[in-house]
């Protein structure tokens, strides 16, 4: 609910404080007082798109504060959250036009952007009027509203989450599609490639291994020369035999020296066996040297092979393997593939036809309800002496999607015989007002928390008319906050609480302000919406009569 609003040098306004109250709020005046000046201020706080100039002519700047009340539950906490905005249970809202054009504006005291502050706003104010482009006169809301009416929310879900699924594997299917198709227009080089892969047999780290003997035997015969020589030096021919000679030879003299050649005969044993296992080291490795040259080519040939396959596929050769492992993959995902596409083909069918019956299911809720608010407007038109117009709400079929596959189209013929339109194209501006009044009434269910404001919608309208608009005005205001910028003295006097705009000139500068009327100026300013400009006693007489007092 909206409490209160501070304005400060917007076009003819110097400083304006007002708090509005629960219920119906009536803001009444001469034309051109400044009424309109109050809901461009309101709308500029509230960051819709309105008048370019703002600020009063001479100051730097002008800047509009609006507070409001936000229950626990109030829709617009939620978009607080979403943006990251401080919330509580009051909601401070301020924007600053300066005399450049810049306009920055700030939600509980955080800078916001105009975007944000806009989808805030939704949730907390209507406005409804001639001009009501953000209402009920734009079209692509009476879905939404006609849902609202028929509270099918419960199917809306279930059209949502069937077209959620629908789509989901509507976008597995094109996936799948474009997969087999790629995988089609290389089938002949996967099988190709997979073949010559396999032909080859390739083991990992095989051509590591092969270039290491390669390597091994390419230097294996200076090698085995040098190795021989060894060989020859530690056997028996060599210091082996030496070994044992001089073995033998201190054995025989050991007894004669006492222990002197013990640990010598010792030292030379070790040497010995030592001498014995590097001959078996030398001899075992000039067996592994020895190869058959047939083998070297063998080798050879294999190894080129194998680069020269990963040369094709541009790939290390170690890398052939998995290469190998991945072209077979996508062979076998092409083979099988037409079994996926024929699974993907039928869940997409049952998900299409489980969307066209939650459709069907919705559009029948629409119909029914669509009949019945097609009957409550015809009840409420009566009073507000428009009972031969016909309001028909138009179910027209719409490409299917997440809300159904409806089009709902807000109709009018104002008189028997003529076409029916689209409610702005159609009704005068009295008409148009009466329309939306009544549209609303039927539409409205409970509370919203959200503050409706109804521009001069009783233009054009008098006497009983006009007070068939104020009594509906007043029941749409009861456990609710309306507000109604208004010409008509018996909409005025069912108001809960009534301000008056006036225009004052201080020198050369005009000024507008609001005033809270009590009883006694109450009256005055009914008496003179009932006369004009010279209020009289049967004015004041006739005020007093619509007040109930």
């Amino acid at each position: 609910m909206l409490r209160g609003l501070d304005i400060r040098d917007m076009l003819i306004i110097d400083r304006l404080e007002l708090a509005f109250q629960p219920g119906l709020n009536v803001l009444t005046g001469e034309t051109g007082a400044g009424k309109s000046i109050l809901l461009d201020s309101l709308g500029f706080v509230l960051g819709w798109r309105g008048r370019a100039e703002l600020v009063r002519a001479g100051a730097s700047q002008g800047e509009v504060t609006a507070w409001f009340d936000l229950p626990e539950d109030h829709a617009a906490r939620e978009v607080l959250r979403e943006a990251g905005l401080p919330e509580g249970d009051e909601l401070i809202l301020r924007r600053v036009n300066s005399a450049d054009g810049r306009k920055t504006a700030w939600v509980n005291d955080r800078r916001s952007s105009g975007e944000v502050l806009r989808r805030i706003s939704e949730t907390l104010v209507e406005l409804h009027g001639q001009h009501d482009d953000r209402g009920l006169l734009n079209a692509r809301g009476h879905r939404a509203l006609l849902d609202a009416f028929a509270g099918a929310s419960e199917r809306v879900a279930d059209v949502r989450a069937a077209w959620a699924s629908w789509r989901e594997v509507n976008e597995k299917l094109a996936e799948a599609r474009q997969r087999i198709e790629a995988l089609r227009n290389e089938e002949d080089f996967l099988r190709h490639a997979v073949a010559e892969l396999d032909a080859l047999g390739l083991e990992p780290g095989e051509e590591e291994e092969l270039d290491a003997r390669r390597r091994l035997m390419q230097g294996a015969e200076k090698v085995r020369e040098d190795i021989s020589r060894a060989h020859a030096a530690i056997s028996g021919e060599g210091a082996e035999g030496l070994v044992a000679d001089a073995l033998r030879w201190l054995d025989g003299a050991a007894e004669g020296a006492g222990s002197r050649l013990d640990a010598p005969l010792e030292a030379l044993s070790r040497a010995m066996d030592a001498l014995g296992d590097a001959e078996q080291g030398v001899a075992a490795c000039l067996e592994d040297l020895a190869f058959d040259p047939r083998e070297m080519d063998r080798i050879t040939e294999r190894l080129f092979a194998i680069r020269d396959l990963a040369r094709k596929h541009k790939v290390q050769p170690d890398d052939l393997v998995a290469l190998a492992e991945t072209l077979r993959t996508r062979l076998a995902a092409l083979e099988g593939g037409e079994g996926d596409l024929a699974a993907l083909e039928a869940e997409a069918t049952a998900c299409g036809q489980a969307h066209h019956a939650a459709c069907e299911a919705l559009h029948e809720l629409r119909a029914e309800a669509a009949a019945r608010l097609d009957a409550a407007m015809a009840a409420e038109l009566a009073p507000l002496k428009m009972d031969r117009a016909v309001f028909s709400t138009v179910l027209s079929a719409a490409e299917p999607g997440p809300e159904g596959a409806d089009e709902v189209t807000f109709t009018v013929a104002t008189n028997p015989g003529a076409p029916a339109g689209p409610l702005n194209r159609i009704a005068s501006g009295g008409e148009l007002s009466r329309f939306l009044l009544a549209l609303k009434v039927c539409l409205m269910g409970k509370a919203t928390g959200i503050t409706m404001i109804f521009d001069e919608i009783d233009r054009g309208v008098g006497g009983a008319t006009a007070d068939a608009v104020g009594r509906r005005l007043k029941g749409l205001a009861e456990g609710a906050q309306v507000l109604v910028v208004t010409h008509s003295p018996q909409v005025a006097a069912l108001g809960g609480h009534h301000w008056r705009v006036e225009k004052r000139v201080e020198g050369e500068t005009t000024l507008s302000t609001v005033v809270p009327l009590e009883a006694d100026a109450r009256v005055d300013e009914l008496a003179r919406m009932l006369s004009g400009d010279r209020v009289t006693s049967e004015a004041r007489a006739a005020a007093r009569s619509l007040l109930g007092t």
